[in-house]
């Protein structure tokens, strides 16, 4: 295996080896707000943030005409 990865059995089934270009900056902005030791963790974390991502702005798309004006605050 390789050094320095952390990954579960499951998990090493469903990677899948990519070869792409990665802006140096970006990857290293994702890297440290995400946390990541690795650029590949930083690759592998910013995916599962843009399907979170999804999948709250379509929650909050089918749930926006249910809340009636006023139900709650703003800070």
């Amino acid at each position: 295996m390789y050094a320095g990865l952390c990954y579960n059995r499951h998990m090493k089934s469903r990677l899948k080896r990519k070869s792409f270009f990665v802006d140096e900056k970006e990857l290293d902005e994702a890297r440290r707000a995400l946390g990541a030791e690795t650029d590949a963790e930083a690759v592998r974390g910013a995916l599962r943030e843009v399907a979170r991502m999804r999948t709250l702005r379509r929650f909050l798309t089918k749930t926006r005409a249910s809340l009636p004006r006023g139900s709650f605050s703003a800070p």
